[in-house]
């Protein structure tokens, strides 16, 4: 056991005395070595597990940009189009409101215009009834006006003390009223 604990003491001592262990020139070979292996090992991991899933991981990233900004794009000539429709629906709407709206103002003027003619048939023909009537009552206003006129004649004849015959006097009274 002593030369155990002899040998710890001496190697404890020995890596007081030269030091620290990096800077033993001894060791170099074996740190550059070690070193060496190690660099290795971590270009390879970084190589061929942490740059490949990096890279996949930044390609994905890119893709689902690339994705979404044509998805975007569509989206935004999709909405481009939906608004062209829109306003094209717009027109065509506005187009067949004007087209409704000629039609029953030509309706309304047609019944209009059927209403006018009626009423003025109805008019004419109430005017040509009272045409007809006030002629009815010329007439007989004439004739009752002759025969007026036939009675006074005789009247005022017999009253003078002539005596006049009904031919006469029916002559001398239309002989009269024709001017």
């Amino acid at each position: 056991m002593a030369s155990n604990t002899h040998s710890t003491e001496a190697a404890h001592g020995g890596a007081e005395a030269a030091g620290m262990p990096q800077l033993d020139f001894s060791t170099f070979g074996n740190q550059i070595f070690w070193l060496v292996v190690t660099l290795v090992v971590i270009y390879f991991v970084l190589t061929k597990i942490a740059l490949p899933r990096i890279e996949a991981v930044l390609s994905e990233r890119q893709g689902t940009i690339t994705n979404d900004l044509a998805a975007a794009e569509e989206l935004k000539q999709k909405a481009v189009e939906a608004e062209e429709a829109y306003n094209k629906a717009l027109a065509d709407a506005r187009a067949e409101a004007n087209k409704i709206v000629a039609e029953a103002r030509a309706d309304i003027q047609a019944d209009l215009d059927a209403a006018a003619a009626k009423a003025d048939a109805e008019i004419s023909a109430k005017a040509a009834e009272s045409e007809a009537a006030i002629n009815e009552i010329r007439a007989g206003a004439v004739d009752s006006v002759k025969a007026v006129s036939k009675d006074a004649v005789k009247e005022i004849l017999g009253s003078m003390g002539y005596k006049a015959d009904a031919k006469s006097v029916t002559a001398a009274v239309t002989a009269r009223m024709k001017g």
